[in-house]
């Protein structure tokens, strides 16, 4: 395989991209011949408005510029991909994540880009099936190689001083779009309680296409049908940190204090 030319950080507002991120900074300025890096986000107009300051608050953290991409297509808006495709979500997984995610990042693609995730250990298998669908490209998940679980990459950014999405105090486990299609029925009825008016949005798509978007038991469920309390609240990860943390820390720190060497 092809040596990498540049590397291109996937960076999504959440605690493991960010914590991939800056270990791969570090990494590469301990590197005998650096690379080039580029950090991307793309932007959804549907994530909760704190992501921006998220964004700037690991910025400075990061000492480098991300640049915010969006798709033109469907104005980054995931109501127009739905409405617009007449499709929510289903065995090919969710068009917004195809349109809004996958096609921007592709558009500023280069060959010999090596791509970092913030896959987290635990997350081995979906890197797995990332590799398989992707295998012309060069991928790095530094957390699986680093063994950091979710809970420690969210105890990182907290240790680094920046305050995390406001979705996870919410109690949310993933600081994904309001309202994500792929969520289960505990997480569309606290959807219902925290933003009504998302909550109602989907129900009209819903009705417009003539497809729910939850299933239950590998049946579909209407959002209009769901009852209040149904589903079982997901466990929230646990902001915790070990040795691989400590490991992975030490490799950022040196690489900080070598700039001011």
């Amino acid at each position: 395989m092809n040596e990498p030319k540049r590397i291109v950080c996937h960076f999504s507002c959440g605690a493991a991209s960010a914590v991939a991120t800056k270990l791969t900074i570090a990494k590469n300025e301990a590197a005998p011949s650096k690379l080039p890096i580029e950090i991307i986000y793309c932007h959804v107009r549907q994530e909760d408005p704190d992501n921006m300051r998220f964004l700037r608050d690991c910025e400075k953290w990061f000492g480098l510029p991300i640049q915010i991409l969006m798709d033109k297509k469907y104005d980054g808006d995931i109501v127009q991909v739905m409405t617009k495709r007449q499709y929510i979500n289903g065995a090919d997984g969710a068009p917004c994540t195809l349109h809004l995610k996958k096609e921007p990042a592709r558009a500023f693609a280069k060959h010999g880009d090596l791509n970092v995730y913030g896959y987290t250990a635990g997350e081995e298998d979906r890197y797995d099936r990332w590799i398989d669908a992707n295998a012309e490209r060069l991928i790095s998940a530094p957390l699986i190689e680093s063994g950091i679980y979710k809970g420690a990459a969210l105890a990182m950014v907290k240790r680094a001083g920046i305050e995390l999405p406001r979705l996870y105090a919410m109690g949310y486990d993933h600081n994904n779009c309001i309202g994500c299609v792929k969520g289960g029925a505990w997480y569309w009825n606290k959807i219902r309680v925290d933003f009504p008016e998302r909550f109602a949005e989907q129900l009209a798509i819903e009705e417009g296409i003539g497809h729910p978007t939850l299933r239950i038991n590998k049946q579909p469920v209407w959002l209009r049908d769901l009852a209040p309390g149904r589903g079982r609240r997901h466990e929230e990860p646990k902001i915790e940190c070990g040795v691989a943390c400590e490991a992975v820390e030490t490799t950022i720190l040196e690489s900080e204090l070598s700039d001011l060497i």
